[in-house]
């Protein structure tokens, strides 16, 4: 064992000072520079007592004096550099390294008082240094205790340095290496101070000395007898590389510092004051690109990335902040509010049509990812941002039309360089612009959905339409340029459809309105909204896909039936053949579907067409779901009835209020179609017994029953009261009572040319009044007078003669008409004892049958669910599919069904394709 490892082991006096003063330097409690040489002596734990002790005295005396002094954050941090610069500065004029390290040392006990020699206590404490290895640690505490022995034997200080001169000019780089970091640290934290004043002169003067001390030691190890070991030697030249990487930083300053060394910092330093931050609020909402950079100036700080290091926004590293904000995107910790400020500053710097044409395309598509979710839609600043930004793409591309984005487009090697045409060849860029007109004309529908429409907030968001519609307009002319019929068609089905349901005056008025906003070239206003829809579907039956053509049928037919083309709607409705395959087709394709055949119906009673009004509202309004089929509105459903992602996707599904169809007007013009053909009805009963049978409207007749058992009736309060009151003066032959009633009705004020369908009503009224009292009075007469009736109904004498012979003529009535006399003899037909049997007993048979549907319609919900068991219950579920109609209750077809719902179509149209 060697000298050093039993010198620890001994129990000399000698050791145990030794010891004691290890011990000293490794608990950090060390004693103050005036302590005498006997006081190692005393015991180790009496000291740091008194130490303690002391202190605690000192530290109360001196806080009734002391003053506070508030120091700027640029002091404080300069100071902080300033500190670990000086302890690197005074370690090199004094040959001891070894104390800037942490800048203070104390006189070593372990020389004699003739010593004079500084010696830092961290050079007795090696191992608390986390930078070096165990061999060199071992290194350092053996030196340690050479210079110890060497302290005691040797006569002067001499001897000291001329042993050991080499060995400690070598740890000195340990400890520079620690200072050089604080000060490095130091400089990090005042990026933002630098950034305003500049790189401090007294950092730049002694990173290029200890530079220059560094290559000093080196040139001595090349010419030293005696090699350092291996762990100081990779110690050494990694401190050269990292002091050498970081001047890198400073070339300027450090030849502008090597010109004139002793007068560079001589300069009296501009003092720039740093503005406070101003609180602001927080917004969800990204502003536009001026206002941002107006807000970061006024804050006085520089943005920082990763090492603190400043950001800049060139023309060199355009591509590669670009490429980092791409490579971000859609990560978990990403910060989507500055990925869009670096892009706008980005934006800014761009030159170059491609460079612009680059960051636009990404810019929106980080407008975009702001809506996450299904339920999540973008706020209306957003919104409106990414509106501006797309039209600042698209007249881009208008200037320069040599650039063209599409979507397949070949990958480029060299997608991080701009590019230009070469001799006239176009620049093919990868990019969708339809999907983001897609999108944002569907964040648009979002954000109407989740306003309340009973606020002037969506009257302010329904004016954003005409500058979306001017959007989509301008990309339609964008893809007729190139030809792209994909695009073409499906920007023409979103333009279809922001127009088919509106009015003529409507749509002249979006025309006008988007030829102001685009220049003359592009739109052209249009005057005859007719054409204009008739324009857009035509291309859509020649060039679209079969569910575009099928869409574009509906909103053509939805068009007809608005402006009260009843039979052209009708013709296009049936030679299309929908109604076979319509419930093959996806839930909105049915909802357009269902609101073209509300508004056909709505149209038929407009017209007076009475029996095909209820006929085309039959099927919506006889279901008791019409909210649901129409898409405006949810029905309230049992528990557990619907899944929680299922009524988000029909929310989803939800239309626009300014789109809906007033559903009171729809039921009431349903239940005035259903009582002017169920009372005639009900009435010829008592005439045909075979009528018993038929039934025109269930739900009007359940309604009459209801009304018909309420022992009180008082004064209509509702739409259903006026038309329940109406339909039973109407079955007592009091018509005038009956159309006082059914003009009370308020809700038809929402229809045009209301005095014209009031008029309407009233002679309907008047006819089936004249029929019902026929059916009701046979019985009792054996000839009625025309000019009686005439009289009693208030109807033209040829109308009378026109409706009681089209009575006779389809049998619903057993009479004959005598011209001369203007009569109508009844003929009575008693049945025989065998025939009033039979008609009494198939009477009650008819009503055992009528109880048993009422029973199994109160059961029937709650079966409907339970899955069938047993070998035919697969055909039994095919066959329920089969039987599904227009409605959306039925699920989508498969593959299958949707080929024959495709060729079906396409069968239909394809005619005009050639």
């Amino acid at each position: 064992m060697s000298r050093f490892f039993r010198a620890g082991e001994s129990d000399s006096d000698d050791s145990d000072d030794y010891s004691d003063e290890i011990s000293e330097t490794e608990s950090e409690d060390h004693t103050d520079d005036s302590e005498d040489d006997s006081d190692d002596d005393e015991p180790q734990q009496k000291r740091i007592g008194s130490r303690f002790e002391t202190g605690a005295f000192s530290d109360s005396d001196s806080d009734e004096d002391a003053v506070r002094v508030v120091r700027s954050a640029k002091d404080k941090r300069f100071d902080e550099i300033e500190q670990a610069v000086t302890s690197m500065a005074n370690g090199q004029k004094i040959n001891d390294w070894v104390s800037a390290q942490n800048g203070k040392s104390v006189t070593s006990n372990m020389l004699p008082p003739h010593h004079t020699q500084q010696i830092s206590t961290e050079q007795l404490a090696p191992q608390k240094d986390p930078k070096l290895s165990p061999r060199s640690k071992l290194d350092l505490l053996s030196h340690t205790y050479l210079l110890r022995t060497c302290a005691l034997t040797s006569p002067s200080p001499s001897a000291l340095s001329d042993t050991f001169k080499s060995d400690l000019d070598l740890d000195t780089l340990f400890s520079q290496y620690n200072e050089f970091d604080r000060a490095n640290k130091g400089l990090q934290k005042a990026t933002g101070i630098i950034s305003q004043s500049g790189v401090p002169k007294f950092y730049i003067k002694a990173v290029a000395e200890l530079e220059k001390a560094i290559q000093t030691a080196l040139d001595k190890e090349k010419a030293a007898s005696k090699k350092m070991n291996a762990s100081n030697a990779k110690a050494l030249n990694s401190m050269k590389q990292k002091v050498k990487k970081n001047n890198r930083l400073y070339e300027k300053e450090i030849q502008e510092y090597e010109k004139d060394p002793e007068n560079y910092d001589a300069e009296v330093e501009e003092v720039v004051e740093v503005k406070p931050k101003v609180k602001k609020t927080k917004k969800a909402v990204v502003s536009d690109s001026e206002g941002s950079e107006d807000e970061e100036v006024d804050d006085g700080f520089t943005p920082v990335g990763a090492g603190g290091k400043t950001v800049e926004f060139t023309q060199d590293n355009l591509f590669k902040k670009l490429k980092e904000v791409i490579d971000a995107r859609g990560k978990k910790n990403t910060n989507r509010e500055e990925q869009v400020r670096i892009l706008e500053k980005l934006l800014q710097i761009a030159n170059t049509p491609y460079q612009k044409i680059i960051v636009l395309l990404n810019l929106i598509s980080a407008q975009f990812d702001f809506a996450t979710g299904i339920s999540g839609y973008m706020s209306i600043s957003l919104w409106k941002n990414a509106e501006k930004f797309l039209n600042v793409l698209l007249t881009t591309l208008e200037a320069n039309p040599l650039y063209i984005v599409k979507e397949n487009v070949p990958e480029v090697d060299e997608a991080d360089k701009d590019r230009s045409s070469q001799n006239g060849e176009p620049v093919l860029i990868q990019g969708s612009i339809v999907a983001f007109v897609d999108r944002l004309d569907d964040e648009f529908t979002k954000s109407l959905q989740n306003i309340d429409p009973h606020t002037t907030d969506y009257v302010d968001r329904l004016k954003d339409e005409v500058g979306l519609y001017a959007v989509i307009v301008r990309s339609h002319a964008y893809f007729a340029r190139l030809e792209l019929t994909d695009a073409i068609c499906r920007t023409t089905m979103r333009r279809l459809e922001h127009l088919y349901f509106k009015p003529d005056v409507v749509i002249v008025a979006v025309e006008q309105a988007t030829a102001a906003l685009l220049p003359a070239k592009i739109a052209k206003p249009s005057q005859n909204s007719s054409e204009l829809i008739h324009d857009l579907c035509v291309y859509l039956y020649k060039n679209g896909a079969s569910l575009l053509r099928t869409r574009a049928m509906l909103c053509h037919i939805y068009h007809h039936a608005l402006h009260n083309r009843f039979f052209v709607a009708r013709d296009m409705l049936l030679m299309s053949h929908l109604q076979e395959t319509i419930h093959q087709a996806d839930v909105t394709t049915q909802i357009l579907h269902n609101r073209a055949m509300v508004q056909l119906g709505l149209c038929a009673f407009r017209e007076g067409m009475i029996k095909e009004a209820q006929a085309c509202l039959q099927d919506i309004s006889g279901t008791g779901r019409v909210k649901e089929l129409l898409a405006q509105g949810l029905q309230l459903q049992r528990y557990g009835a619907a899944t929680p992602e299922q009524e988000k996707l029909d929310r989803q599904r939800q239309l626009p209020f300014h789109m809906h169809i007033n559903l009171e007007l729809l039921e009431c013009a349903y239940l005035t179609c259903s009582m002017l053909l169920e009372i005639p009805n009900m009435a010829s009963a008592g005439v045909n017994p075979e009528n018993r049978k038929r039934v025109i409207s269930k739900p009007f007749r359940r309604m009459l029953d209801y009304n018909s058992r309420q022992v009180f009736t008082g004064p209509p309060e509702n739409t259903r009261d006026h038309i329940m009151g109406a339909a039973k003066a109407l079955a007592s032959g009091e018509w005038q009572k009956s159309i006082e009633l059914i003009n009370a009705i308020k809700i038809w004020e929402l229809m045009p040319n209301i005095d014209k369908i009031k008029e309407m009503l009233g002679r309907k009224i008047q006819e089936e009044g004249l029929r019902t009292y026929m059916f009701s009075n046979a019985s009792y007469y054996s000839s009625v007078g025309l000019e009686q009736l005439s009289k009693m109904f208030d109807l033209p004498l040829s109308n009378v003669i026109a409706i009681v012979s089209k009575m006779v003529w389809n049998e619903e009535l057993s009479a004959s008409i005598d011209q001369v006399s203007n009569v109508v003899v009844i003929h009575h037909v008693q049945p025989s004892k065998v025939q009033a049997l039979a008609l009494a007993f198939a009477e009650k048979a008819a009503g055992f049958v009528e109880g048993n549907e009422k029973l199994l319609e109160l059961k029937t919900p709650q079966q409907a669910d339970r899955p069938k068991k047993g070998p035919n219950a697969g055909k039994e579920a095919t066959a329920g599919k089969q039987q599904q109609q227009r409605t959306m209750g039925g699920t989508r077809g498969g593959r299958g069904g949707r080929n024959r719902f495709n060729n079906g179509l396409g069968n239909s149209v394809r005619g005009g394709r050639q």
